[in-house]
């Protein structure tokens, strides 16, 4: 599915389906670079991923850790995630990205590499995985192109996905306010930690872990992980 069908498959009178197609149509816009993909702050893609990775070990340290064996990386993006992080962990890693030009940089990045996995061309709020396949769900920095009731819907539809001892694990910006905050630019919104808790509860999930991301610029979003598990 690209861009071109996604708009034509939401596009209704509501602003909801707006929210989405304002989305679609920003990132269209955005180079498939690291540098795109983390709106001119490529400087912390390594800090980042060495966050994620350490985050990622701590999981393997519970009583109930899951397997290693198969990943997805939701919101994709060019693969960033999967070629600096979870292809080192996990020897088949799957990718869901709704921006067509992401998801074919992303392929021509991992062709000359052992990626062994599949490509979704779709948005989170339409995707469903394949049944208990799953020991890491990884989603960074793309649920503020959900509306809630959509992210709940995904929630719902990622605990299908994850085998027993699986974990969805969410990397996200939170707003220090208490309060949304919208980005008209790229249209998307900003929760603070306590609606994500709310949301994840409504979906039946629960958080098992939790940590913040140390040395971003002060300047940003407060950066953390969640590791949830269905209740």
């Amino acid at each position: 599915m690209d861009n071109g069908e996604l708009s034509q498959d939401v596009k209704v009178d509501s602003k909801e389906s707006a929210f989405y197609v304002d989305a679609a149509k920003y990132w269209e816009q955005v180079p498939p670079t690291v540098d795109g993909m983390l709106g001119g702050l490529s400087s912390i893609s390594d800090i980042d991923l060495k966050g994620s990775q350490r985050f990622l070990n701590s999981l393997y340290q519970l009583v109930e850790c899951p397997g290693k064996e198969r990943a997805l990386d939701g919101g994709a993006g060019i693969g960033r995630v999967t070629q600096g992080f979870l292809m080192k962990n996990f020897p088949v890693v799957d990718l869901v990205e709704q921006d067509k030009q992401f998801l074919d940089e992303a392929e021509k990045a991992l062709e000359p590499t052992n990626h062994k996995g599949q490509f979704f061309n779709i948005g989170l709020q339409k995707f469903t995985p394949e049944a208990c396949v799953y020991d890491i769900m990884w989603v960074q920095w793309v649920l503020g192109h959900l509306t809630d009731d959509d992210l709940i819907s995904f929630f719902i539809r990622c605990k299908s996905g994850l085998k027993p001892k699986g974990l969805l694990v969410l990397k996200e910006n939170l707003t220090s306010s208490g309060e949304v905050e919208m980005d008209s630019t790229d249209s998307s919104v900003t929760r603070p930690r306590a609606l994500i808790i709310e949301l994840i509860k409504k979906a039946g999930l629960r958080v098992i872990k939790e940590q913040k991301q140390q040395r971003f610029p002060h300047e940003l979003y407060e950066v953390r992980m969640f590791a949830i598990q269905p209740e």
